[in-house]
């Protein structure tokens, strides 16, 4: 999939300096801190009442006006807390803004700048007034990316970046599906944003919306979601319940990517055929605890009307899964449609209760079962099993949680559903495949390891094996006899009952599989 635009920030290529942070405003109230932590002060906006000036066709908006004088300057207050103008008179879609700021943080941040230079075909689009929320049309043609960075001069530099590890740190998850005029702005804004509060991680961006996962300091990460809970982009959208935490930190991550792509999760299908507007219905992890009860209680679950399908990869459902779902065994989410049409005959008249990770697979994975027509009802997990996780830890679902970082997995539980693909002893932690062309990941426990087991199949061991004998051969083909040997599209031959944990007990030297 082509890329529209992509950022790649390590958190070592950029010092991080006072030019970060904007100029200190006295008189903020400590009341008015966000759970705990303080929020950023308050920033003064400066509305002009003259027309903005007459564009060229391919120029873009300025995010200042010129000087004249500050006779005919009203200035109104804005807060990150709420973001409620005071005087929303004075606000008006043909306003330029201009903001007070540090001159360093201008120069910081003039690649915002630059970046906005690249999207006046976009702008185009951006010519209609959105009468509902006139301040939502201005952020985006007319502020400067620095303008919304949270105010951190009130904190200790080291309270950003300290406790990045695993057991002082924290990980977000969260997504939001909404529609974006101009991502590249979002783009921009996100990476200037990430920088600031020193997170790590990857921020995928489109039209229909925003798919995070960062990693930083507890301060840093409800810092981020104060933020994003107050800008008018997503405030109407998002609330505190969709963001998902979990232990970790800044160190999960090796850098820092945020880009801007079509889809905010890859399902292959644009979103104008598939929209996220037409999901399935929503369950709370309450709901669907019960329906999964009354599903696992029936006699004779191969002949039900209900099927509770998996939307993961199969490495995902391989360590952890709800009791009697269908797994799918595919690579990518990308093939989950394809999986859909080769087997549309399992899904008809049935009840379809779906689930993910974190829920943003569901939401087009389940408008695209419903296109399909065949269905009596399809329902989808709110918040995925990670929120079901934290309301039911002893629940349903068995195993752990598989996530897409450095940590790989996360334990809500003391269940072991996968074994060593080498011995068969009962096995969950995952690393990868140890020929370095090969990106698959291997269940094998310590001890095969010790034993020099530690690809994922035959003929990655051998590669492993030549390639230490002669390392000036180091071009090998990636792919290996663990993805030859799996089709990339399943047929279920017919409905089947709970997935088995993992795969046969190898003998040392066979092929192990992933």
């Amino acid at each position: 999939m082509k890329v529209k635009s992509l950022s790649h920030v390590r958190p070592s290529a950029t010092p991080w300096t006072s030019a970060y942070q904007a100029p200190p405003s006295k008189g903020f109230s400590r009341q008015e801190y966000w759970s705990g932590v303080p929020l950023p002060s308050p920033l003064v906006i400066v509305s002009r009442k003259e027309p903005t000036p007459r564009l060229e066709p391919n120029q873009m908006p300025s995010s200042t006006s010129p000087d004249q004088g500050d006779d005919d300057l009203e200035a109104c207050v804005l807060r990150f807390s709420d973001l409620d103008l005071k005087d929303t008179s004075l606000m008006n879609p043909s306003s330029s803004l201009k903001a007070e700021l540090d001159v360093s943080a201008k120069k910081k941040y003039s690649f915002a700048k630059k970046k906005l230079a690249v999207t006046s075909s976009t702008s185009k689009s951006l010519e209609s007034t959105d009468k509902r929320n006139p301040f939502k049309e201005d952020l985006t043609r007319n502020q400067e990316v620095s303008t919304w960075l949270p105010d951190i001069s009130c904190f200790n530099p080291d309270e950003l970046i300290s406790g990045q590890g695993n057991d002082e740190g924290e990980v977000l998850l969260y997504y939001c599906y909404c529609d974006l005029k101009d991502p590249d702005w979002v783009c921009a804004w996100q990476t200037a944003l990430c920088q600031h509060l020193h997170l790590t991680g990857k921020v995928r961006i489109a039209m229909e919306g925003i798919n995070g996962t960062v990693g930083g300091s507890r301060l840093a990460t409800r810092l981020y979601v104060s933020v994003m809970l107050s800008c008018p982009l997503f405030k109407d959208y998002l609330c505190k319940d969709d963001f998902k935490t979990s232990k970790g930190g800044a160190c999960c991550f090796p850098e820092l990517r945020v880009g801007v792509f079509e889809e905010i999760v890859p399902m292959g299908i644009s979103p104008n055929k598939i929209s996220y507007k037409k999901p399935g219905i929503h369950l709370s992890p309450g709901e669907f605890h019960k329906e999964v009860e009354k599903f696992l209680s029936q006699a004779n679950q191969e002949e039900s009307d209900t099927i509770l399908l998996d939307c993961r990869n199969f490495y995902e459902s391989k360590i952890g899964r709800f009791q009697g779902c269908l797994a799918p065994d595919i690579r990518k989410f990308s093939y989950f449609p394809s999986y859909v049409d080769e087997n549309l005959e399992l899904f008809k008249e049935k009840r379809v209760l779906m689930y993910c990770t974190g829920g943003i697979r569901c939401e087009r994975g389940s408008a695209y079962l419903k296109t399909k027509g065949v269905c009596k009802e399809v329902f989808q997990l709110k918040g995925g099993i990670h929120k079901y996780l934290e309301e039911f830890p002893d629940g349903f679902y068995k195993g752990k949680l598989f996530v897409f970082d450095e940590r790989y997995a996360l334990s809500f539980n003391n269940d072991i559903v996968s074994e060593c693909s080498y011995c068969g002893v009962p096995w969950d932690h995952y690393n990868l495949c140890s020929t370095p062309q090969c990106r698959q990941l291997v269940l094998t426990c310590p001890a095969c390891q010790e034993r020099g087991f530690t690809a994922c199949c035959v003929t990655c061991q051998d590669k492993g094996n030549r390639q230490a004998a002669s390392p000036a051969q180091s071009s090998f083909k990636e792919e290996c006899e663990c993805t030859a040997r799996r089709p990339r599209v399943p047929r279920e031959l017919s409905r089947r009952g709970p997935l088995t944990a993992g795969a046969s007990p190898l003998k040392p030297g066979a092929q192990a599989g992933c």
